[in-house]
């Protein structure tokens, strides 16, 4: 399975040791970065694109062009890019791979403020042990258990609020190599200071932050966007900055209905920030980004075409080219 984005981006405790967690981080940062900007032009016709063009892009949002081809380069090893090589020309475009998981997980972007189905009140639990000292196949499976919406209520034992669709079982398997155990259960509550809500897994007061700051922050755009004073190179930073943001809160928010989650959840504010500046900015950005290809090419690019939040929920992804 292709992982465009690396999940210390969202929990960046999962790294150790200083040195090593903020030299990661920082390449995470400029490698999501890159990975936003060309799904958010090009993941329905998975358009080639210059590598100069990308990192003439990347430049605008103070990425150097060392680290710009540092992480084209790592993106390709990785398997999220593949590259067309005409003599010292490169063009760079997402993999079939990379282009699936991406649609995918723009579908589930889409439609983090649309309010969950009825929830019967069981948790998918995930029970594992692994020897402490199979530190790789212990991280494989929790890194994996995040990417699907899991959370730790106890070191080995990780829930989820979702039934575990039968096209994630082969997954989960795959990345628990053995030695797991899942069920679907209710809670029973004790009346006692020792129970533990399942709930309390998420770390709900710091999620409600996130939001609040996403608001905050976005929200004093908009009166910008809706003036239209919003263009050019700054709309293409805004909309690839507030995607790139945005995008981690399917993986924080345990997406349990509104009615279970505290007073005043602001899911819901969140996201109508988020579409109002996503597809308020999409046509400057696109015409912004179609210009700056166009010098590199010497000629019209059709193929790069944003899409709103709705063709998001409707799967932007095309077949293989």
């Amino acid at each position: 399975m292709v992982r465009p984005f690396d999940i210390e981006e969202i929990f960046p405790e999962v790294s150790s040791g200083s040195t090593r967690r903020g030299r990661r981080q920082s390449d995470s940062s400029a490698q999501g970065l890159t990975v936003t900007l060309i799904a958010d032009y090009t993941a329905s016709t998975r358009a080639w694109l210059p590598s100069a063009a990308i990192v003439a892009l990347l430049g605008e949002f103070g990425v150097t062009n060392g680290a710009a081809r540092t992480a084209i380069s790592r993106l390709a090893r990785r398997g999220v890019l593949e590259v067309n090589r005409h003599g010292r020309y490169s063009t760079y475009r997402l993999t079939d791979g990379a282009a699936a998981d991406l649609s995918n997980g723009g579908t589930v972007i889409a439609t983090v403020g649309v309010e969950p189905a009825p929830w019967d009140g069981s948790w998918t639990v995930v029970v594992f042990s692994i020897p402490e000292q199979e530190r790789t196949r212990r991280r494989t499976l929790r890194d994996h258990l995040r990417w699907s919406g899991y959370a730790p209520l106890y070191d080995g034992v990780w829930i989820s609020p979702a039934p575990l669709p039968p096209q994630e079982r082969a997954a989960l398997a795959a990345a628990a190599c053995g030695s797991v155990t899942v069920l679907r259960a209710q809670h029973q509550d004790l009346e006692a200071e020792v129970d533990r809500n399942p709930a309390e897994a998420w770390d709900l007061p710091g999620i409600a932050k996130e939001y609040e700051r996403f608001i905050d922050k976005w929200g004093a755009l908009l009166p910008r966007i809706a003036a239209g004073s919003v263009t050019s190179a700054a709309a293409v930073r805004a909309r690839t900055e507030v995607m790139n943001v945005y995008r981690r809160f399917p993986v924080l928010d345990p997406m349990l209905p509104m009615a279970l989650m505290p007073p005043d959840w602001p899911r819901r504010r969140a996201t109508e920030a988020f579409v109002a500046i996503y597809d308020g900015l999409l046509q400057p950005a696109q015409d912004h980004i179609r210009a700056v290809v166009a010098r590199m090419t010497d000629g019209p690019c059709p193929d790069i075409q944003a899409h709103t939040v709705a063709d998001m929920a409707a799967g932007v992804r095309r077949g293989p080219a």
